[in-house]
């Protein structure tokens, strides 16, 4: 009896072994399918499929206009509150009156700020590459201010033309004691309009994960699935990159608030996976937004104002235009544009009716405006390639269902 048990426990071991290979050959095939997919999506960009790459960019946009358009239709009693809000203020901006006053007033605070959020939420949103607009508009914003603040001995700068310009108050009455604080309290809107801006520009990965986990489907993005690749892949994860996404999937799971306060607060480039993790193990959404707020447009910006306006300040600049100055060899001709646009910048403070663009102020200037056309450029650029490469999922996606119903 004995034997004969053992030989019929052994036909149904050597089956259960069969299908853990079948298993683990389907899932290394599938496995080796999405990479192959992923591969050929990202070589859907304009410098090397330029034509199939523009033609999958426009349909992708037609899609997703016709996909906004249904949902704007769906809610067409809030649109409608909107449209007739809109043409109430609308109204009241256009009749005279002494109201005007104040509408103005609030005209340029309204547009100020969203100016400042739209930067932000264009910095974290995740289009394309995403534009770095703090490199590019806040933190020239806050050096300039932090130069004039001390060349001018006040913040008080004639409005207008600040802040499209800053010149120096004639009045010798308005001049102050500079300190940090005062440069701090003079740029406090507009940093944290931006650090608001790049908390909404957070919102989307945590919605998408949110809404994948309640409704178990897949979802059209390439971080999630990383994500649930290496919440599989936990326990074997070796490399640094690895593990430091899994540091921060851990502090968020389980710390909650004070976690997700603490990822937010800090430079941190993968904060797309805390909003990812808060998504898909439905934290409610005021815990991780109100986090966010908190760390980015408080804590985090203040953090980033304090660097820039140190580095900025009159002591620090002229000691490390000394430093460039004492460079073996090019020193001198490096310091040179250096200390004339210095020196220009100081000249215009003083005498806004003068020559906009002296000579020595013209090169850096014509530099950092290139910078700028070129990141912007690549920006579109990017976001031309991965709209092309979503509608690139979408056929493969389609391709996979029309198999599954053979």
């Amino acid at each position: 009896m004995a034997a004969n048990g053992a030989e019929c426990e052994q036909p149904q071991k050597r089956l259960v072994s069969k299908d853990k290979q079948n298993g683990s050959s389907t899932d290394s095939s599938l496995r080796e399918r999405k990479q192959q997919d992923r591969e050929e999506r990202l070589s859907v960009v304009l410098w090397k499929r330029p034509f199939v790459t523009l033609q999958y960019f426009f349909l992708e946009t037609l899609i997703t206009l016709k996909e906004w358009t249904w949902k704007l239709w769906r809610r067409r009693g809030v649109v409608f509150l909107t449209l007739v809000l809109f043409s109430l203020l609308a109204m009241s901006y256009s009749i005279e009156g002494s109201h005007q006053t104040y509408i103005q007033h609030l005209e340029k605070k309204l547009l100020w700020c969203a100016y400042w959020v739209g930067l932000g939420i264009l910095s974290s949103v995740g289009l394309g590459t995403g534009l770095h607009t703090f490199l590019l508009y806040l933190g020239p914003h806050i050096a300039s201010v932090t130069l004039a603040a001390y060349e001018c001995g006040s913040v008080n700068f004639p409005e207008p033309p600040y802040p499209a310009q800053i010149v120096c108050p004639e009045d010798e009455a308005l001049q102050e004691s500079i300190t940090l604080w005062t440069i701090m309290s003079k740029v406090r809107l507009e940093a944290c309009m931006w650090g608001a801006g790049t908390a909404i520009g957070e919102l989307p990965p945590y919605f998408m994960a949110r809404a994948a986990r309640l409704s178990g489907a897949d979802p059209d993005d390439e971080d999630y699935e990383e994500f649930e690749e290496m919440l599989e892949q936990a326990q074997s994860a070796q490399d640094f990159a690895s593990r430091a996404k899994l540091a921060v999937q851990n502090m968020v799971q389980n710390v909650g608030f004070f976690g997700i306060l603490a990822c937010a607060s800090i430079p941190n480039p993968l904060f797309d996976l805390a909003g990812i993790t808060c998504g898909h193990f439905l934290i409610p959404f005021w815990t991780f937004f109100g986090a966010t707020l908190i760390g980015k447009a408080v804590i985090k910006m203040h953090i980033q104002k304090l660097f820039v306006i140190i580095t900025f300040s009159r002591h620090i600049v002229e000691q490390m235009v000394s430093l460039i100055g004492a460079i073996p060899g090019v020193g001198a001709s490096l310091q040179k544009p250096f200390s004339e646009y210095l020196e220009a910048q100081r000249a215009k403070l003083h005498n806004p009716a003068g020559d906009s663009s002296p000579a020595g102020e013209s090169w850096l200037s014509w530099v950092f405006e290139k910078v700028v056309l070129v990141m912007v450029f690549y920006f579109i650029l990017s976001i031309v390639n991965s709209m092309a490469q979503s509608y690139a999922k979408r056929l493969q996606q389609k391709k996979y269902s029309e198999e599954k119903t053979k």
